[in-house]
């Protein structure tokens, strides 16, 4: 389908749910008071010891190590790919599979960038 049939169907379906939304009972986020017992419910979330969170982290920072040093591997044997199929091409003439070489080191090069700026 073209961009314009997605379109016209999300904005459909967002006339449909709107009205249907707003005719139902108001319903505020806060915490309701309870009139039988006179107290507000509440809703904690779990909290999670200052360990385990630092433990968590630190496992994290070292999944995150190993993958930037295995994507930094792969990126150079890829550029030395790249240079030996440009050795071997002439001056005038590059192969398909130097375009694809370029394009496969720009897409680990941009996402070992995003791990090391931490996205």
């Amino acid at each position: 389908m073209c961009l314009r049939a997605w379109s016209f169907i999300l904005l459909v379906l967002v006339l449909l749910i709107v009205p249907m939304s707003a005719a139902g009972p108001k319903q505020s986020s806060s915490p309701q008071a309870d009139p039988q017992f006179g107290q507000q419910e509440r809703r904690d979330e779990p909290t999670v010891p200052a360990d385990v969170e630092r433990r968590m982290a630190k496992e994290r920072a070292k999944s995150r190590y190993q993958s930037i040093k295995r994507d930094s591997e792969r990126l150079l044997e890829l550029a030395t790919e790249l240079k030996q199929y440009v050795d071997k091409s002439g001056e005038n003439v590059l192969s398909m599979d130097v375009v694809k070489k370029c394009d496969e080191i720009e897409k680990l090069s941009k996402n070992v960038r995003n791990k090391m700026k931490g996205d």
